[in-house]
């Protein structure tokens, strides 16, 4: 089994592709903790936005993956948690980016706007990168408040 837990949350409109994205994830071997939604129901992604951030806050799990209509609800959600760096990602560079620069430990998707497709590749990008260090670091440091 690989070694990354990840924790995955969304609301109604990510739910559809959350579910998706977990058989991907489980089938590659990762370890992987739902915290909710478990319909397409109408719910308010701050609670399942708020489950996943205390998921990473507590050493539960070593990254996330958040989903709702436009991934903004839920990414501006779990940045209010302490220690959490998300990211809205649309594409594979800007997951990247996200990873290599920003330390992101969330990555946020925009469930309306993307395909499975696409957000398998943001996802696999998203684990894989590596945090580049160096002057990052520092900027890293400054977000805290």
């Amino acid at each position: 089994m690989k070694e990354k837990k990840i924790a995955i949350a969304s609301d109604h409109a990510g739910y559809v592709l959350k579910e998706k994205i977990i058989k991907y994830l489980i089938n590659e071997q990762y370890k992987v903790k739902d915290v909710g939604t478990d319909s397409e129901e109408s719910v308010d992604y701050p609670d399942f936005g708020h489950l996943l951030a205390k998921e990473i806050e507590t050493g539960n799990v070593d990254m996330g993956i958040s989903l709702c209509g436009s991934g903004n609800g839920i990414n501006m959600t779990v940045n209010k948690h302490s220690g959490i760096r998300s990211a809205l990602c649309w594409n594979e560079e800007i997951s990247r980016l996200a990873r290599a620069h920003n330390k992101a430990n969330i990555c946020s998707l925009p469930a309306r706007f993307i395909n499975y497709e696409t957000a398998i590749l943001i996802i696999k990008t998203f684990i894989e990168t590596k945090f580049d260090g160096g002057r990052h670091e520092r900027r890293i440091e400054k977000i805290k408040y």
